[in-house]
C-alpha cells in the first residue's frame, strides 16, 4: 500500500446527496460531531491567526466534512485533505471542489510523506487514526513534528479511553447517553450507508475503483497483520506520551464529552 492515484469527481449534485448521508451517519456515532469540528477549527484558527499563507493537513480526511470547514473558517490556508480511499475523495473533489488539495495516499505507509509540501503549518484529524497500528501511528507523529516549526499545531478529534478503570467505562457510558438524548441513535448506520452508495449507478466508476482499493487493502492485510489492528485502542495519556516523544512541547485534550476528546499537541 501507499500508492498515490487519480480520483475520479463525482458529479456535484450527487456528491452532495450522499455527504449529507454520510454526515447523518457520522452523527449516530458521534452526537456532538459539528460541536467537535468547531473545537477543531478553533484551535487551528487561533493558532494560525500570525501566519500568512498557512499549510494545513486533514489525515483520512475520508469524504472532507472537517476539510471542507476548515476551508470555510480559514480560506486563506492551504487545505490538503489525504486519504486512500478514491471514492471517499471522489466525493471529497464533488462537493468541495478543487479549493481544496485531494491527495489518494495511504497513511499507514511512510510514503504519504512525499504528497505534502516541506514545511506544514498544523495537521487535524477526526474519527480515523485509530485505525493505524501503534508503531505506524507513532512514525505518523514523528513525521510530523518534523514537517512543523515551533507553534506548529496537531489536533485530533476521535475516541479515545481515559486510561483507568472504572473511570473509562463511565466515561463510555457518558457518551452512549449524550448519543440518545442527542437523538442521533436512529440514524442511518456505516454498513447500510456504505450498501446504498454502493447500489447507486451514478457512482459505478468510483465504486469500481474502491472495490479494487479495498482488495489491495486485503491482501496487504492477510500478508502483514502489523498493518491492521481494527483499533488501537490508545487513551488520552498514551496519545499524548507518543506526541511528546515526537517532539510536541505541549500536549493536552481541550474538549471532551464522555470518551470522545479533541487532543492537541503544540509542536
Amino acid at each position: 500500500m501507499g500508492k498515490t492515484g487519480t480520483t475520479a469527481t463525482v458529479p456535484g449534485e450527487t456528491a452532495s446527496k450522499w455527504l449529507r448521508r454520510w454526515d447523518a451517519q457520522q452523527e449516530r456515532y458521534v452526537a456532538d460531531r459539528e460541536e467537535r469540528f468547531a473545537v477543531l477549527c478553533d484551535v487551528v484558527e487561533a493558532a494560525l491567526v500570525d501566519v500568512a499563507e498557512p499549510v494545513v493537513l486533514d489525515l483520512g480526511c475520508g469524504p472532507g466534512s472537517l476539510a471542507g470547514r476548515l476551508h470555510e473558517r480559514i480560506p486563506a490556508a492551504k487545505i490538503i485533505g489525504i486519504d486512500a480511499d478514491p471514492l471517499l475523495l471522489g466525493l471529497a473533489r464533488g462537493n468541495y471542489g478543487d479549493d481544496i488539495t485531494w491527495v489518494n495516499a495511504d497513511l499507514n505507509s511512510p510514503t504519504w510523506r512525499q504528497n505534502v509540501p516541506a514545511t506544514i503549518h498544523a495537521a487535524v484529524s477526526t474519527t480515523a487514526l485509530h485505525w493505524l497500528p501503534v508503531e505506524r501511528l507513532a512514525e505518523l507523529y514523528r513525521t510530523l513534528g518534523g514537517l512543523m516549526g515551533p507553534g506548529g499545531v496537531f489536533v485530533d478529534g476521535d475516541h479515545m479511553g481515559v486510561g483507568t478503570d472504572p473511570v473509562s467505562a463511565l466515561a463510555k457510558t457518558v457518551g452512549e447517553r449524550r448519543a440518545a438524548r442527542a437523538g442521533v441513535l436512529a440514524n442511518e448506520e456505516w454498513k447500510p450507508w456504505w450498501a446504498a452508495l454502493k447500489a447507486d449507478p451514478a457512482l459505478a466508476e468510483q465504486v469500481e475503483a474502491h472495490e479494487a482499493w479495498a482488495t489491495e487493502v486485503s491482501a496487504t492485510r492477510a500478508a502483514d497483520a502489523s498493518t491492521h489492528s481494527g483499533t488501537n485502542a490508545l487513551t488520552v495519556g498514551e496519545h499524548s506520551a507518543m506526541l511528546t516523544d515526537a517532539g510536541f512541547s505541549s500536549v493536552a485534550p481541550v474538549w471532551q464529552v464522555g470518551d470522545d476528546h479533541v487532543l492537541v499537541a503544540v509542536r
